[in-house]
């Protein structure tokens, strides 16, 4: 085995500065060390600033001297990056990730009107009836139930209208509303809207 020279031993020293810089500043950002590791950091770029001025030889040891002086400077950009952001109170990239905000409850106060409209003759009035539609389907997904197809809504508000229409009322009021938790959609026939 062959004997490892001074530069080999600066090498391995050189790695475990640079792991041990890596664990103050990991301390420092969450907390548990008071300032930042500036002697360990001070002793770390002159190893790398001794060794950088200098001539290595082989290609294996300035491969790996290469290789920890990257390493070195892409930390020292966040590290540096991680306290600029702190001086300036911003979260930098070792803020701890923002508290997820609680789910928005399912259940709306115990009664919510969400939408109402009158309707004459819904094939006539669609944009009502869209309108009409999109409410109820908002408020039924919100509260996880099933969304019923267009086609079906439309058939019913034509049916509904048609029937109080027979019983003299020209004019029909749909409200969509949220009571105890459940999706309400009521009709009814408006008073004094005959023609």
């Amino acid at each position: 085995m062959p004997d490892v020279t001074e530069l080999q031993k600066d090498l391995l020293t050189l790695a475990a500065d640079i792991k041990r810089l890596e664990a103050e500043y990991n301390m420092f950002f969450a907390g548990r060390l008071p300032r930042p590791p500036w002697e360990t950091r001070g002793r770390v770029e002159a190893l790398i600033k001794r060794h950088g001025r200098g001539t290595i030889v082989g290609t294996a040891d300035r491969f790996r001297f290469e290789m920890l002086q990257t390493r070195f400077q892409k930390m020292i950009e966040v590290w540096d990056r991680g306290l600029r952001a702190r001086e300036e109170g911003r979260p930098g990239p070792f803020a701890a990730p923002p508290k997820a905000a609680p789910p928005p409850r399912k259940e709306v106060d115990s009664s919510k009107v969400l939408h109402v409209t009158a309707l004459r003759d819904p094939l006539r009035e669609m944009d009502k009836v869209h309108a009409l539609y999109d409410s109820l389907m908002e408020a039924r997904r919100g509260l996880g139930e099933d969304v019923v197809p267009f086609h079906r809504f439309a058939a019913l508000v034509k049916d509904q209208v048609s029937k109080l229409r027979d019983t003299g009322t020209a004019e029909v009021a749909f409200r969509v509303a949220v009571k105890d938790g459940k999706v309400n959609f009521t009709v009814r026939g408006l008073k004094g809207g005959g023609t």
